[in-house]
């Protein structure tokens, strides 16, 4: 065969793929209905089916009704022929969770951590012990898992990770973590993991275009263009906290003046309240919180000063990339999105051209806290699908 040309097994793998990735986003489905989604051939789409049966990865899911004739079998992906695992490394813990091969999660663990005191040595120790004790408790061995999927705090470029609010450059995580198992590890930042959870299954299900943004202790965000995380040169693309929204404004942890994340991240919230008289509990969480639910002038104040730096943020990631739909995530972008997301519209549509403004919703994300975990899930399954069910071999894949 010619260089470039497919050959016939590199179809067959295309088919399968093709047929996977239509029972798994959009299953069950008859035989009938995945000729026409796919546009394969009946010949291809029960040859191909047979294939993922007799392999374990699509069984039968009952019947459906046909047009005049024989009831059609409807055929969906087999939720228990592998496991996988996703990890959320965050500023204030680590979470492990397993998942069957459809996402349903089987089994969590999580690590408290203090912010600012991410060892890396002991976070690889923590995810570790909570792929351990989930594989213990659904009683299931590293062999049966699919693959690792890490959302990380900062840049991820071949297995090593540049995150340089949390103390990292440079952290060869991968190695770290590859001492303690030979699962298949694959490592992203935490906010395209949170990304493509709600593109398969949240607020930006059937979006080809979206900022996907990410709010907690720090702020991210991942954009999707045509459907595919764009990442930049070298998976840095989407350091939304780290653009700039006041010329010599309030230090952020990065060491520079001024950065979103600094008004409207965690941290910058409950250090702008309290240094204006504020008292909330010592715990991030709980203090911001506390600080969302109360109604006293002062907080009022932040809140409105928050809402207005989201706004002006939102709008020029309306400006910058057009996108049909902006998404507000992370736990505390669903603490504050309930009481400031009118609020944080209207100041987005003050800063926004008005006709891209126009096209673009600004909603919340639906999948909860836990979506980096789930997202990061996403990307062994996203690679097992794109292979049409071939079981990956032992290495790291990072974004990078």
């Amino acid at each position: 065969m010619h260089r470039g040309k497919l050959t016939v097994r590199d179809l067959r793998a295309g088919n399968r793929a093709r047929v996977l990735r239509a029972l798994y986003l959009d299953g069950p489905r008859s035989r009938h209905e995945l000729a026409e989604v796919t546009g394969l051939s009946q010949g291809s789409v029960s040859n191909v089916t047979g294939e993922l049966i007799a392999d374990g990865i699509v069984v039968e899911a009952g019947h459906v009704d046909s047009d005049g004739g024989r009831p059609r079998v409807l055929l969906r992906v087999n939720p228990r022929h592998a496991v996988v695992v996703g990890v959320d490394v965050g500023e204030t813990h680590v979470l492990v969770e397993a998942f069957d091969l459809t996402l349903r999660r089987l089994a969590t663990t999580k690590f408290a951590m203090q912010p600012g005191t991410h060892s890396a040595d002991e976070v690889a120790k923590r995810i570790l012990a909570g792929l351990r004790r989930c594989l213990t408790e659904i009683g299931a061995r590293q062999g049966d898992v699919l693959g690792v999927g890490i959302g990380l705090p900062g840049l991820v470029e071949h297995g090593l990770v540049h995150g340089q609010t949390v103390g990292w450059d440079g952290v060869p995580l991968e190695r770290m973590l590859r001492a303690g198992t030979n699962i298949p590890l694959h490592l992203d930042n935490g906010a395209n993991t949170a990304g493509q959870a709600e593109l398969w299954f949240g607020a930006g299900r059937g979006i080809d275009d979206a900022v996907i943004t990410l709010i907690g202790s720090g702020v991210g965000a991942s954009v999707i263009a045509e459907g595919v995380p764009y990442r930049g040169t070298s998976g840095g693309a989407g350091e939304w906290g780290h653009t700039t929204v006041a010329l010599d404004g309030r230090e952020c942890r990065c060491g520079a003046f001024g950065c979103l994340e600094a008004y409207i991240g965690a941290k910058g919230i409950i250090d702008r309240y309290r240094s204006l008289g504020g008292t909330v509990p010592a715990d991030q969480e709980a203090a911001l919180r506390s600080l969302v639910t109360s109604d006293t002038a002062l907080a009022r104040q932040v809140l409105h000063e928050v809402a207005r730096h989201a706004g002006v943020g939102i709008g020029s990631l309306i400006n910058l990339f057009n996108p049909e739909r902006v998404i507000l995530g992370g736990w505390a972008g669903l603490l504050l999105g309930p009481r400031l997301l009118p609020d944080i519209r209207e100041e987005a549509a003050r800063h926004a051209l008005r006709r891209p403004f126009a096209q673009a919703s600004i909603m919340l994300c639906e999948l909860g806290p836990e979506s980096v975990a789930l997202g990061a899930a996403t990307l062994p399954v996203a690679e097992f699908l794109a292979a049409g069910g071939a079981r990956p071999v032992t290495r790291i894949r990072t974004a990078g």
